[in-house]
């Protein structure tokens, strides 16, 4: 995986197309268009990937531009939000751009439709117009007003923007072909009153462009050559060109091209879906490590060079495909695999005593801080007789195959010593509270040197000089692969059971101390991210087994 291979990519091919022809003039802009209503999420990275990504490899340009056309949904901290998460996946837009800069301009060319008798107000409400569209196989129904005198429409229409009439009252709609079988086509809607305060250009406005209507022309006034979309607005591209084709652009017409959006498997990204998981207290916020948002992610210790490689290995194409989740944490653990630090943790503590220790002696030994890179040096851990062990390291009653600590059996205590179970501790309702061992002080460094051989090897921390921490266990949040098949509501299959806290872990002395990298690994355990606002608490980024392999295996 380290190599990323990349999957067929139609949108680098067709920009290389349009260059050999010289159709833009070898010229390449691209740009990522969110509309600031929420916060980024995974399905977002992989558009960001293919805009910034292509801009990149043919030497030209990518905007960010904020679709801000709705002043009802629209905030100055998703702008910010979204801002920073484009620049921790590694991107930089060119210019930070934002559709209200154009609202004048798209007002103007408005106007010029109405004046070519090709769009008119419209004084039905939402319903009827609706409804008179009718649908696939159903023929639609003319507005009454579809005739209105250009002259007339365009009186009402500046009167809307002067403020006159109340919301929803009045609308101007695109005059193009009522029974045309693309849906879009049906005199959609151009323009709509909202008496609303936007965010940047406060209430200098009432009328507001539909989306429609704004991202075409916003293409067009920023020189964008190739406008990448998801698959949902195919049927939108006949639109985009016929808006573009009665209007005189500065540029050369923009093309829209369309790609599979990124789904992944037990994972929900509608952002109205988010927005409920958050305001409803599901989930404590849009950074909680358990969303798919970027926010998210990011504090759950997920790597931006991880997201980035996954979307460039499945690339771009024209069919929608789900994504198993393991096979975007199989990128996690991948790269984490080479530049995660080694510590050891105590998730579950069970004290160990070593009996035959000398009193008060301490060891230090020096341990690999990364195996996969001896650059990353060493550190000197603290070994004494009284030590933390995970409590699943001892059965008192092993069961089959159990090769882990257990009455009278030898086991290595990661590079240190074998020692034996003698003995062990119990309170009062039988509970095992304590083992007490054995060392064999001929085996340092953890290898006996007559030969003899253990069937495992355990982590442990000095009790003495452990240091407390908590520590987030996340499962899916969704339990169903799809959320929603079986009902149709993706919130019946949340889990329960997606996060487990575990106060009073043991952790050695070096995960007191802010490391070079916030992600770690403890050893057997997993990958884990410092929390950025509560330093000892971490959170589980993904275990060791690498669960995509496995699933590929069972496919075969």
């Amino acid at each position: 995986m380290s190599d990323v291979p990349v999957a067929g990519d139609f949108i680098a091919d067709t920009v290389r197309a349009d260059n050999a022809a010289q159709t833009y003039a070898g010229r390449v802009r691209t740009r990522f268009p969110p509309e600031p209503n929420g916060y980024l999420h995974i399905g977002h990275a992989k558009a960001i990937t293919a805009d910034f990504g292509i801009a990149e490899q043919f030497g030209g340009l990518c905007n960010l531009r904020l679709d801000d056309t709705n002043p009802d949904t629209e905030e100055t901290e998703y702008v910010e939000s979204i801002l920073e998460d484009i620049r921790w996946l590694g991107y930089e837009p060119a210019q930070l751009l934002h559709a209200s800069d154009y609202f004048q301009q798209l007002y103007d060319w408005a106007e010029d439709l109405i004046g070519q008798g090709l769009a008119y107000v419209d004084e039905q409400d939402a319903e009827t117009i609706s409804a008179q569209r009718g649908g696939y196989g159903k023929p639609g129904v003319e507005s009454p007003y579809r005739d209105r005198p250009p002259q007339e429409s365009l009186d009402l229409f500046r009167r809307m923007a002067a403020g006159e009439f109340p919301d929803n009252s009045l609308v101007l709609r695109a005059k193009i072909d009522m029974q045309s079988e693309n849906m879009q086509l049906r005199d959609p809607v151009m323009y709509r009153i909202r008496h609303s305060t936007h965010h940047r250009t406060g209430d200098k406005w009432c009328v507001y462009p539909t989306y429609d209507w704004a991202h075409g022309q916003s293409d067009a006034i920023e020189g964008v050559t190739h406008s990448m979309c998801t698959l949902e607005f195919v049927e939108h591209r006949p639109l985009y060109d016929w808006y573009l084709e009665h209007l005189d652009l500065p540029y050369e017409k923009p093309k829209q091209l369309e790609f599979a959006r990124l789904e992944l498997t037990h994972t929900v990204t509608s952002k109205r879906r988010l927005k409920g998981l958050v305001d409803e207290g599901v989930v404590s916020g849009w950074d909680d490590p358990r969303m798919p948002t970027l926010r998210g992610l990011r504090r759950r210790g997920f790597p931006a060079e991880s997201i980035r490689d996954f979307c460039t290995h499945i690339g771009v194409n024209k069919t929608n495909a789900r994504h198993s989740v393991e096979e975007l944490e199989a990128f996690v653990r991948t790269r984490l695999n080479k530049v995660a630090l080694r510590r050891m943790a105590v998730l579950r503590p069970l004290k160990l005593v070593i009996e035959n220790w000398p009193e008060g002696r301490v060891e230090w030994f020096e341990v690999a801080n990364n195996p996969e890179n001896a650059d990353d040096g060493v550190r000197r851990v603290p070994f004494s007789g009284e030590l933390y062990i995970e409590r699943d390291d001892f059965a008192e009653s092993p069961p089959p195959k159990f090769f882990r600590l257990s009455p009278g059996r030898e086991v290595r205590l990661r590079g240190a010593y074998l020692v034996t179970a003698t003995g062990l501790v119990k309170d009062d309702a039988g509970e095992v509270v304590e083992v007490r061992a054995s060392y064999d002080p001929a085996t340092r460094g953890g290898d006996a040197p007559d030969g003899r051989k253990v069937k495992s090897t355990m982590h442990w921390v000095s009790a003495g000089h452990a240091v407390d921490g908590t520590v987030a266990l996340y499962d899916r949040l969704f339990s169903a692969e799809v959320p929603g098949a079986a009902t149709g509501e993706p919130l019946d299959d949340l889990n329960p059971d997606s996060l487990e806290l575990l106060a009073g872990c043991k952790l050695e002395p070096a995960l007191a101390e802010p490391g070079p990298s916030r992600v770690v690994q403890f050893e057997r355990l997993g990958y884990f991210a410092r929390d950025p606002r509560q330093p000892m608490l971490f959170h589980r980024t993904v275990g060791l087994r690498d669960e995509w392999a496995s699933l590929q295996k069972r496919q075969q």
